[in-house]
């Protein structure tokens, strides 16, 4: 199978976006579905996977000209990985090693000292990255919750009339089993980074 890596042009945000919602529909990020391709304040190497005319996997990194503007972690130069997906149909096939080594050389050539990578709590994500030579550095915790009786008491409108009924939030605190009790959706989200030396 010839898989052609190549830099992502804007002709390619429609099977972008098809591959990116595919990929993620049987993961914890099911839900975190884009309309369109991000756009970044900041440069970024964007990379796509194609077959026969069809994009099978992307990567995206943003990365700084100036230390700790996108990357939340490290010293020097790094490189933000917002997104990293595989079409279902063409897992296991290396494609995400293919995008990831172009990548870093890449990274490389841009004087980048490091990747950061955030992901939730999917094994086999875990397994990909630390095999690809990433570490995990730091986790936190993503909260939803679309039950009334979860947010009453947490979550209030200072509106008069204006009622909560789904959050988003990030937990950055000691007491992680606590809100695994309070809240029923709750993933750890974690920090990978791989530095080059």
């Amino acid at each position: 199978m010839n898989i052609e890596i190549r830099a992502y042009r804007k002709e390619d945000e429609t099977g972008w976006v098809r591959c990116r919602v595919l990929s993620f529909l049987d993961t914890v990020y099911y839900d975190n579905v884009f309309r369109e391709k991000e756009r970044y304040e900041h440069p970024a190497i964007e990379l796509v996977a194609v077959y026969e005319n069809q994009i099978v996997g992307l990567l995206d990194i943003e990365y700084e000209l100036e230390e700790r503007t996108v990357c939340s972690r490290g010293t020097g130069l790094g490189g933000m990985i917002w997104h990293i997906a595989v079409h279902p149909d063409f897992r296991r096939m290396k494609i995400g090693n293919q995008l990831l080594n172009e990548a870093e050389k890449l990274a490389k050539e841009l004087n980048l000292n490091r990747l950061e990578a955030w992901t939730r709590d999917d094994l086999w994500v875990h397994g990909w990255y630390e095999n690809n030579g990433f570490v995990n550095v730091n986790s936190y915790l993503h909260v939803y919750s679309d039950h009334t009786d979860e947010i009453k008491g947490v979550i209030k409108s200072n509106i008069d009339q204006l009622y909560p009924v789904q959050t988003f939030a990030h937990y950055t605190g000691e007491n992680k089993e606590e809100i695994r009790k309070q809240f029923k959706r709750v993933h750890d989200c974690f920090c990978f980074e791989k530095n080059f030396n």
